[in-house]
């Protein structure tokens, strides 16, 4: 359905328009959260992974695999209004899962950490580069919920492969605890699985 005959549709368009608003303001004062969280005390786990190795900084190849994950994605998704409307639903309620996983476990960063410089994160925040932003790893689910959401068979390999990549990129670097890493799936499929079936039973 192109977009000009899914706005004609009163009910798309109210909803639209609302899940755009909620966003937004989801992503206004998630920051202030993350930067609470940045702030307080929290505890170093062992990790016999991470113990194993010396980190590597990857910065680059890891926000190049990131950025060009979400725009191939929005490329395929934007053919259909429904499914764009749908992801933009599915990633803002991962937020929220993610943002009460973070408050429940205070956790503080990996001791051999290189901080990942988010100049996405950093340009909606206020700058500060984080690194308790922990549990569950944000950039490995976003690509995973990208894998969930693409119908396409040749795509949704590339994007299970590329989420492998920023899993193995961000243990690699050390910006994550292994048990961050691993979560981060489960937490994307709850949030895509939860809103499909709430669209499914109101039939939105």
């Amino acid at each position: 359905m192109s977009w000009k005959n899914s706005f004609s549709d009163k009910r798309f368009s109210i909803e639209f328009i609302i899940t755009i608003i909620l966003t937004i303001i989801l992503l206004i004062y998630f920051p202030i959260f993350l930067d609470y969280v940045e702030s307080r005390p929290g505890v170093v786990l062992p990790d016999p992974i991470l113990n194993s190795f010396q980190s590597v900084d990857v910065t680059w190849l890891t926000f190049i695999i990131i950025y060009l994950s979400v725009f191939i994605g929005f490329i395929s998704f934007s053919r259909d209004p429904r499914q764009v409307l749908f992801a933009i639903q599915t990633y803002s309620l991962m937020i929220i899962f993610r943002g009460i996983a973070m408050y429940l476990t205070p956790f503080a960063a990996p001791e051999k950490i290189l901080p990942l410089n988010d100049p996405f994160v950093q340009s909606i925040g206020s700058g500060t580069i984080l690194t308790q932003d922990l549990f569950f790893s944000g950039h490995t689910a976003t690509l995973f919920l990208i894998f969930l959401i693409e119908k396409n068979k040749w795509l949704k390999s590339l994007f299970l492969f590329l989420t492998i990549a920023v899993a193995i990129c961000v243990l690699i670097q050390q910006v994550h605890y292994s048990i961050d890493v691993f979560a981060a799936p489960f937490f994307a499929y709850t949030s895509y699985s939860v809103l499909k079936i709430f669209k499914n039973k109101f039939n939105l």
